[in-house]
């Protein structure tokens, strides 16, 4: 009898409905796969060309659902199809709520089945509605976007500095924004046509930053042809961005003690005072008292410093903005890129907000860039990386690595012959198949 073209992986704990299944479906004309596990489910998926996933809720360990969540993200062109014995509306909102297209109670007859499959094959997942990628001005502040509760504490402590010249100190995670923070504070301010001088102190070699941040005299130094301003001289009258503040010698921490004291600067290889009128915003993602602790950053600097002193929230403390600031990358990278406007899809905007962004806005600017370039035009759950998508913690008897089948196979062959003594016969038996299609498999992995 010659099969359909689909192929059904079948999903259960019970061995008996397993086969009662399978049995039910091959007498459909289906190709079926069978797996008694979640792990063993997703090696199937990994390995086989699957069009439709029927699964059980209840099972040991890792349920059903986290499955249908998995598959979902992983494989979102699966329709899939719950078979439970543990009917509540409860279970059967989630399962639909997390990707399910049919919901079927045990026992059910081969009828039900026939017509629940027919179903679930013909209304394949379908696209959800896009969301437009829509201005987000009312949302803005200077360069900062967000509207969540944490960013709008950022902003009240940004309109109580901005008219003033008060030392400020930001800290917050690698790729929040503090540079942003930075230029809102000096952009949305009264000096806002003042000069803004952005340095990153960890980007210059320990032995330049004194003569960049405070200049040089005729002489100070082989190659120092003439006198040359710094980076404050230029910042004069406006605001100057010292990032990375943490990793300065301690050499220049002391310049710096006294221009913040004493509003006056000193050029490397000069004697000559300097008065000087600039507002100084820090920012570090170090924790700057264990450097003062261990001797590596001086304490008094640390307190001329934090005169108004705040954290940038990481992303996952804001994850009512990341909507707002995908919104922004898709339209500049859409433009740049496409010349052309990029929607996304609800399940890709979900797995964006449901991942906790260790790198904060950077990495996902980087994330969406990268979406944008893979897309058409619509970027959906497809286009993003594989860390983003739902992942299953399995417990720690199932934590090992996820398989293919012919790699599964292959590990087992091997351990069998090697408990054998490479003994082809005994392994043969142990394995439930001939010798001869033990030695086609040795020759297939070896």
């Amino acid at each position: 009898m010659e099969l359909n073209r689909e192929n059904i992986l079948i999903v259960d704990d019970d061995v008996h409905i397993l086969e009662l299944i399978q049995r039910h479906l091959q007498a459909l004309n289906y190709h079926t796969y069978k797996a008694v596990s979640v792990k063993e489910a997703i090696a199937i998926l990994q390995d086989k060309t699957i069009d439709l996933l029927i699964t059980d809720l209840k099972m040991p360990g890792v349920d059903g659902l986290e499955l249908v969540k998995y598959v979902s993200d992983h494989f979102p062109k699966i329709p899939k199809l719950v078979v439970t014995g543990y009917p509540s509306i409860d279970g059967a909102l989630g399962a639909m709520k997390s990707g399910a297209i049919e919901y079927v109670t045990k026992p059910f007859t081969k009828e039900e089945l026939k017509n629940a499959v027919s179903n679930a094959l013909v209304n394949k997942p379908k696209k959800s509605p896009v969301l437009a990628t829509k201005k987000v001005e009312e949302a803005t502040y200077g360069e900062i976007i967000g509207q969540s509760k944490a960013i709008k504490k950022v902003i009240d402590v940004i309109n109580r500095v901005k008219d003033n010249k008060a030392t400020v100190f930001v800290t917050g995670e690698s790729g929040t924004g503090k540079e942003l923070v930075a230029r809102s504070i000096h952009y949305m301010g009264k000096y806002r046509t003042a000069p803004f001088i952005a340095v990153n102190c960890g980007a210059i070699p320990e032995n330049l930053l004194e003569s960049e941040l405070f200049g040089y005299a005729k002489g100070a130094f082989t190659g120092a042809d003439e006198k040359r301003d710094g980076f404050f001289q230029a910042a004069n009258k406006g605001t100057i961005f010292l990032d990375e503040i943490g990793n300065a010698s301690l050499a220049t921490q002391l310049r710096l003690l006294r221009v913040l004291q004493e509003k006056e600067v000193v050029r490397v290889g000069s004697q000559k005072v300097e008065p000087i009128d600039v507002r100084v915003i820090a920012a570090t993602n170090l924790n700057l008292k264990d450097l003062i602790a261990s001797g590596r950053f001086r304490e008094d600097l640390y307190y001329r410093l934090t005169v108004v002193e705040f954290e940038v929230p990481p992303l996952r403390h804001r994850k009512e903005d990341i909507l707002l600031l995908t919104k922004k990358f898709l339209l500049k990278y859409g433009v740049e890129f496409k010349d052309n406007l990029i929607s996304i899809t609800q399940e890709a905007v979900d797995a964006l907000e449901r991942y906790e962004w260790p790198g904060n806005i950077r990495e996902l600017e980087n994330t969406i860039q990268r979406a944008v370039i893979m897309c058409d035009k619509q970027v959906t759950i497809g286009d993003l990386p594989e860390q983003l998508k739902y992942n299953i913690d399995f417990p720690e008897n199932e934590q090992s690595e996820l398989l293919p089948l012919k790699i599964i196979e292959k590990n087992h062959i091997l351990k069998v012959l090697e408990a054998t003594n490479n003994n082809k016969t005994k392994a043969a038996k142990i394995l439930q198949i001939d010798r001869k299609t033990l030695t086609e498999k040795i020759k297939k992995y070896t």
